[in-house]
């Protein structure tokens, strides 16, 4: 038994070793040679991080904060006598986070193995990052990371969860959520404008968004639309691509709940995401290069407002719907489909495929209450689109969501022969 202490011990020194070098090898390219040579290298960063892993072995936290005291006290003295013209302090922090990794690595040695790999990243990505903070990032962006920072960061975490208000249908951090969604979406477009150009890094951002949420994603592209009108044709294809993800989604639910669903459903799934797929593509190719090279996209990556907006109409048709339901009842299923597709047409897909799967319906019969949710579902589309990217947008956008949702309804006919 002594033996494989001993052998578990010797392991995890091993990986507290290994972090010192492994940090330690980027600050040696580091430190320069000469008289004027930085103090600490990958002996010193080996020697640092194998001392936390033996501190903490021996004396446990006690000797190990002694250690820490040690290294921050020889960090000052050699910083008083390092040359004036480098004052910077980041092989003081690595070596001081050197140490504690080492004696991490004792206790959670994958944890502290990861975090090692981090470090030594951000250490060697130094020239790349000071490029991007002072030559790329827009002080514009950086306020808006801030913002988003304390969106999602600060205020998510301590809004309420439990429903308020008429019906109990308002949730205040469902809400939020998806003001932090809508951020998410349009900041994902501002960076594939970055990255990619705007006639294809927002049809892309729109059909991977999708599947958070197509209703968010057609807000967040008519924002931008009407910010930019230069990028007018790229965002109605990112918003109505956002639809494709919308029918690939429904079918992997379907799939995973009751598969007769989903084969009754098959040909107005298929028409439907083909028919956005084809509307999407033309305005794609319409994209006039001149004018996205115009629109440079170096504008605001979100609008706070624009997402608060777009959150207050949803939840204005989740209290109408609500509404709607207490007056009818919740005896005729289309009805309730139909209501719960105003806000998720997913949720309305699950609660019928699942009658299905428990042989309450049968799946020819659950094929009218998803379409009708996949209906008022575009309804909710359709305002996104008005209320956030004005008539232009709305007027380019709603024929393609109607294009689709009257493909899905053809489906139906198709499947019948």
């Amino acid at each position: 038994m002594f033996v494989a202490f001993t052998e578990h011990l010797a392991v995890r020194l091993a990986i507290a070793l290994g972090i010192g070098l492994l940090i330690g090898v980027e600050r040696e390219r580091r430190k320069g040679s000469g008289p004027l040579r930085a103090p600490a290298g990958i002996r010193t960063f080996g020697i640092v991080s194998l001392s936390g892993g033996v501190s903490l072995t021996l004396g446990g936290e006690l000797l190990l904060s002694v250690a820490m005291v040690c290294i921050a006290g020889l960090s000052i003295v050699s910083h008083r006598f390092k040359r004036r013209d480098d004052p910077g302090f980041t092989t003081a922090v690595a070596l001081w986070t050197a140490l504690l990794l080492g004696g991490l690595a004792m206790r959670q040695p994958a944890l502290a193995s990861g975090l090692a790999v981090a470090v030594a990243v951000l250490l060697a990505a130094r020239t790349k990052l000071h490029r991007f903070v002072q030559d790329v990032l827009t002080e514009q962006e950086l306020q808006d990371a801030l913002l988003f920072g304390a969106a999602a960061l600060v205020i998510l975490p301590l809004t309420p969860d439990q429903p308020i208000g008429p019906f109990g249908v308002l949730n205040p951090r469902t809400l939020w959520k998806l003001v932090v969604i809508v951020m998410s979406i349009s900041a994902a477009g501002y960076l594939a404008l970055r990255a990619l150009g705007p006639r294809y890094g927002l049809p892309i951002v729109g059909l991977a968004s999708g599947f958070v949420s197509s209703a968010a994603t057609i807000g967040s592209m008519g924002a931008r639309a009407a910010r930019e009108p230069g990028l007018q044709s790229a965002a109605v294809a990112g918003a109505v691509l956002s639809t494709v993800s919308t029918v690939i989604q429904m079918g992997i639910i379907l799939f995973v709940i009751d598969r007769s669903t989903l084969s009754m459903m098959r040909w107005p799934l298929l028409l439907a995401g083909v028919a956005a797929v084809a509307y999407g593509a033309v305005f794609t190719i319409k994209t006039d290069r001149k004018e996205t090279q115009d629109a440079d996209g170096t504008g605001r990556a979100f609008n706070l407002v624009t997402a608060i907006v777009f959150t207050v109409t949803v939840s204005s048709i989740l209290l109408a719907s609500a509404a709607v339901n207490r007056w009818l009842g919740s005896s005729g299923l289309s009805v309730a489909a139909g209501l719960a597709g105003f806000a998720d047409t997913h949720s309305a897909a699950i609660s019928v495929a699942s009658l299905v799967a428990v042989n309450k319906l049968t799946a020819p019969d659950a094929v009218l209450p998803i379409l009708i949710a996949l209906t008022t579902n575009t309804i909710t589309k359709a305002v996104a689109a008005i209320t956030t990217g004005g008539a232009k947008f709305a007027s380019r956008v709603i024929p393609g969501l109607l294009l689709v949702i009257i493909a899905a309804w053809v489906g139906v006919v198709a499947g019948m022969f």
